[in-house]
């Protein structure tokens, strides 16, 4: 059947007479100006069984994506043993594998003309992903961008007729000419000596608020004038803009034809850039909005896509990276922002027909709350907010067509400057339509989509299995059929425990909190052996989901507590912000004053204490063994930081640009990454270590395990390690995990018995 050339006016999706294609010339040197554009590369139909295989007790569901119809949903299950693809009806219980491949599965999204699932997947189980599609029936499989070797891709939206797809294409680029290393330093990102470029923002630890629409530059070399390079780094002095030609791995976002009959479509490339997504596109073709540059510096940045020009640049929360989206008109743009505020609210703009917003307003927002997860409907006259309460989701649905846009003289309600609270009462339509509250059986929402004229709900909780929920219009949510049942969360004879919320305070006045598990069988008033475990991020929340690892651990009669340490999110932005720079020193402090809040409440022994985390839960390990070496009778350590420069040294380029404005810049900031190093203090360890990596990490390289195991056995220090293989830095297949789990627990027994 004939399709539309275009995807709008402006000519977003294929090529036309009044807007060619956009070409990628070469620049001088024989180096180009963006990255080469993603190819179409044919897979063979999946080969295995359609039918659902019961390989694991219980199943978790997840990432749900709706046909338009929102009958059927794609998803992601690993009840073959690792996160697969699959296929389902909302209310009926026959399920279909559609990729039967070896490689995780991470994010799904079914176009809006039904005839494509776009997914993402992990090839060897890494860091590096690829984006792929596969018709509804499993057949015409394909890979769209990623295919190359060393590059990786992520998924962006859809458009709206489903005639291209958005992806985000990492590559490394060519080394620099002579005309650029006076610009961008002598060495960068993925150099032997980890040194990065000049021109990058100072690790000062300073908390900086985005500050107003960076410039932008043409694209390098006279043959590429359409192209707009958005290369701002953010932080960089006087807010200017960083040199096109820089080192290191960058990226371009295209919109991608899933039938491989046009070319793709360039709209954007960031050289030494963190993130880089499309999330919206406007159903006239016309607008794209992106969300783009590393943790703690998100931005939001409407593109005008005739000429590839921002209109708009806003500061918006970390977290879901679907930030928001625009009104069907394209008059109004919603977005999840923290800019100017603690916590994250939900912003409305109008937008004048060049999409350059007419003043901004507080559509909804809570007192103490972050906006976590927003949802639009695909008719545009709702949205499913939900709202992270320290750690538990409250949903509610909010009627926007009610609320309205905010006008020409919207901006005065906007209390846009530093410090300003952004007044609920401001928010268009406040007060004429409240939204309504839905009631949910579980804790944590952990993903929503328009599905119909019903959302699709991920729920997870302290008692269940990740799972898929549907919600009628006026109903509490109603779980699908294929999603495990609560009383198949874990095998029977011994429930999962639900954890109770603890409140210490750091030694230096701040308030934290957490989620305490006690160990069935334990009587109330005797204390018992425990382990601190710390999450990763570190902007990471604990939150109270079933974890198999915790259940495994209480199984062995050892309590676990859960904390969120300073850097943490969901307490507000001063609480993410309070571990920057030497900062990180009280977040070491945090984990001692949690174990002896512990202690002193009389649940956990202080002779019988452990400490555990992944990634940067991982690095506190390492780093409270070391800072706190009495404390701790031992400690595990998953995929964590050892040395903070050979971090730098060996991560990928676009985890660096992130991680610098967390830890430190490792030239200017190299004493401060030295003091930060657990290595740097390896002679005070004295308890038992245990390390796991996953071979395949890129984000944290295995050799920051090794070393401190290495380390530790040459000071007599008992130290072990567990690489897990083909897993990367999240440990995604069924064996590996359970091998770890029982790792972990065993060690942790042994350990603590006496």
């Amino acid at each position: 059947m004939a399709r539309s050339p275009d995807i709008g006016p402006a000519g977003a999706g294929r090529p036309s007479a009044a807007h060619p294609k956009r070409s990628v010339s070469p620049a001088p040197g024989g180096r180009t100006a963006a990255f080469a554009a993603p190819a179409r590369v044919p897979l063979p139909d999946a080969s295995g069984p359609r039918e659902a295989t019961t390989r694991l007790i219980a199943h978790g569901c997840w990432y749900p994506s709706a046909d338009p119809s929102g009958t059927r949903v794609a998803f992601i299950c690993d009840r073959g043993g690792v996160p697969q693809l699959w296929t389902g009806p909302v209310d009926g219980e026959a399920v279909h594998l559609l990729d039967d491949g070896p490689d995780p599965v991470t994010e799904v999204s079914w176009s809006p003309d039904g005839r494509w699932i776009a997914y993402t997947t992990a090839p060897g189980g890494g860091e590096h992903t690829r984006v792929l599609c596969v018709r509804p029936d499993g057949g015409d499989r394909h890979i769209l961008a990623g295919a190359e070797p060393g590059s990786s891709a992520h998924l962006g939206c859809w458009a709206y007729d489903g005639s291209a797809i958005a992806v985000t294409v990492a590559v490394p680029t060519a080394e620099p000419g002579p005309d650029t290393t006076a610009q961008a330093g002598a060495h960068g990102p993925g150099a032997a000596d980890g040194r990065l470029p000049a021109h990058w923002p100072e690790g000062t630890g300073d908390t900086k608020l985005l500050g107003p629409a960076p410039h932008t530059a043409p694209g390098p070399g006279p043959a590429s004038p359409a192209l707009t390079v958005l290369t701002t780094a953010v932080g960089a002095p006087g807010g200017t803009t960083a040199p096109a030609a820089g080192f290191g791995d960058g990226l371009s976002a295209y919109l991608v034809d899933p039938d491989g009959v046009a070319a793709p479509v360039l709209l954007a490339v960031e050289k030494d850039a963190a993130t880089l997504r499309v999330c919206d596109l406007s159903r006239d073709g016309a607008l794209a909005l992106l969300r783009r540059g590393p943790r703690g510096r998100r931005e939001a940045v409407v593109l005008r896509i005739a000429d590839l020009e921002p209109t708009c640049v806003m500061p918006v929360a970390d977290g879901d990276p679907w930030i928001g989206g625009f009104s069907p008109r394209a008059d109004t743009l919603w977005l999840r922002s923290d800019a100017h505020r603690e916590f994250a609210v939900l912003l409305a703009a109008g937008l004048d027909p060049e999409g350059r917003p007419r003043g901004w307003s507080v559509a909804a927002s809570r007192d103490g709350s972050d906006l976590e997860l927003l949802r639009r409907a695909r008719d545009g006259d709702s949205a499913v907010l939900a709202w992270n309460v320290r750690g538990v989701s409250e949903l509610e649905v909010l009627d926007t067509s009610a609320a309205g846009g905010p006008g020409p003289d919207a901006g005065a309600s906007f209390r846009g400057g530093p410090g300003g609270n952004g007044d609920a009462a401001a928010r268009p339509g406040a007060g004429t339509v409240p939204p309504r509250p839905v009631s949910l059986p579980h804790e944590v929402v952990t993903r929503v989509t328009a599905a119909g004229p019903r959302p699709l709900l991920a729920l997870s909780g302290s008692r269940r299995r990740p799972g898929i929920w549907w919600l009628p219009d006026g109903a509490t949510p109603v779980r699908t059929p294929w999603s495990s049942r609560d009383e198949d969360a874990v095998p029977p004879g011994r429930p999962p425990v639900r954890p109770v919320p603890l409140s210490p305070t750091a030694r230096d006045g701040l308030p934290l909190h957490g989620w305490y598990y006690r160990a069935p069988g334990r009587a109330p008033g005797e204390p018992a052996p425990c382990v601190i475990h710390l999450h990763g991020g570190p902007e990471d929340q604990e939150r109270p989901v079933l974890d198999p690892l915790y259940h495994e651990i209480l199984g062995r009669g050892v309590d676990v507590f859960a904390p969120d340490v300073r850097g943490s999110s969901g307490y507000g932005r001063s609480f993410v912000d309070a571990d920057l720079g030497r900062g990180r020193f009280a977040a070491i402090d945090d984990v001692a004053d949690c174990a002896a809040h512990a202690v002193l409440a009389g649940l956990a022994d202080p002779a019988r204490l452990a400490v555990m985390g992944r990634s940067y839960g991982g690095y506190l390990t390492f780093a409270s063994l070391v800072w706190h070496p009495d404390l701790f009778r031992t400690g595990i350590a998953v995929c964590g930081m050892s040395d903070l420069t050979t971090f730098f040294a060996g991560t990928e380029p676009w985890i660096a640009q992130s991680a610098a404005h967390k830890y430190g810049h490792p030239e200017r900031d190299r004493e401060l990454l030295r003091a930060l190093s657990p290595m740097s203090r390896i002679d005070a360890l004295r308890a038992p270590v245990l390390a796991v990596h996953g071979e395949h990490d890129t984000n944290v390289p295995p050799g920051e395990s090794e070393q401190f195991v290495r380390a530790a056995r040459e000071r007599g220090v008992t130290a072990e390690l567990l690489t897990l293989p083909d897993e990367g830095h999240e440990f995604l297949r069924a064996d590996n995990r359970r091998l770890f789990r029982r790792a972990a627990a065993d060690w942790l027994q042994r350990q603590l018995s006496t």
